[in-house]
């Protein structure tokens, strides 16, 4: 697993989405609030719809390097094996697992992360289960210095107990792409990274997923830091053209699209349009993420 994340070709698929977001990625994939009646019910549908991304004959290995669970699909199964050990020993794709319990209020310009009750106990499952890493996501909506550093703290501290148990860390702390002073707060963001970086224990590696930046490039020493396993850009709002065209800018950086890679899939379309639909947008979102993109 790690081979594959390190060095492969491909991207991580984020399959991900939680109790807040999952309304909406339901809604996008035209299933509507009407359909269910509990959280259980809504948690079995966002399961159908992901349980068919992933069973989908394009999501292989061979262009989806990765994919980020849900604590509750993580938990479940597809096709009656654990969903962690299905993406793995059927497909080929490596799972992570999202361990955040979302956004705490506000300041300094950004959010941080709720306390995460029980990770520990988390954690020794998603070893259990096979999973190969994590993912946890925190917003920072202004280039404000303290709150940046505030961010990056966070993420490291809690990095490492993640390293504790053998299990690969990717650092999410996402800039808003619509924020006026986005350039600013990402030159902030690379410079605290990069502090913390040296204090991380020896030969011990992290993943990072960032927001695609104004400047292209602008993460390269990130992507070429021998302590990074790799680095990761969410589409954080782009439609999937738009986001493609600007990871295309940015060499060794590479897709983990949740949103941007459902776009186009409904739960009323035929599998085969549903198939075709897919293996189109990884497709492009692989090729945008290729170590030779610009040549391809």
């Amino acid at each position: 697993m790690a081979a594959q994340v390190a060095g492969k070709d491909g991207f991580i698929a984020a399959l991900d989405q939680s109790g807040g977001s999952t309304p909406k990625a339901l809604k996008l994939y035209g299933v509507d609030e009407a359909a269910w009646s509990s959280e259980e019910e809504m948690y079995d549908l966002i399961h159908q719809m992901r349980s068919r991304i992933i069973t989908s004959p394009a999501f292989t290995g061979d262009k989806v390097m990765g994919a980020i669970l849900f604590e509750q699909t993580m938990d479940r199964a597809v096709e009656g094996v654990p969903t962690a050990q299905y993406l793995w020993e059927k497909r080929g794709v490596v799972p992570f697992l999202k361990v955040d319990k979302g956004l705490a209020d506000g300041k300094d310009g950004v959010k941080l992360m709720k306390p995460i009750a029980g990770l520990d106990d988390l954690l020794e499952r998603a070893v259990a289960k096979g999973v190969f890493g994590t993912k946890m996501r925190s917003v920072i909506d202004a280039a404000n210095p303290a709150g940046i550093k505030a961010i990056v703290d966070q993420q490291f501290e809690v990095g490492k107990q993640i390293l504790s148990h053998g299990l690969v860390p990717i650092l999410e702390p996402e800039v808003t792409i619509s924020i006026a002073d986005k350039a600013e707060a990402e030159e902030l963001l690379l410079a605290e990274i990069r502090k913390h970086l040296d204090g991380l224990p020896s030969g011990q590696k992290i993943m990072l997923k960032v927001s695609i930046p104004t400047k292209p490039n602008h993460y390269k020493p990130l992507i070429d830091d021998p302590r990074v396993m790799r680095v990761v850009a969410l589409s954080g709002g782009y439609s999937r053209d738009e986001a493609n065209a600007k990871l295309v800018e940015n060499d060794g950086l590479i897709a983990s699209f949740s949103r941007a890679l459902t776009e186009g899939l409904s739960a009323d379309q035929s599998d085969a349009d549903f198939n075709a639909t897919l293996a189109a947008t990884i497709d492009s979102i692989f090729q945008a993420s290729r170590a030779d993109k610009k040549a391809a």
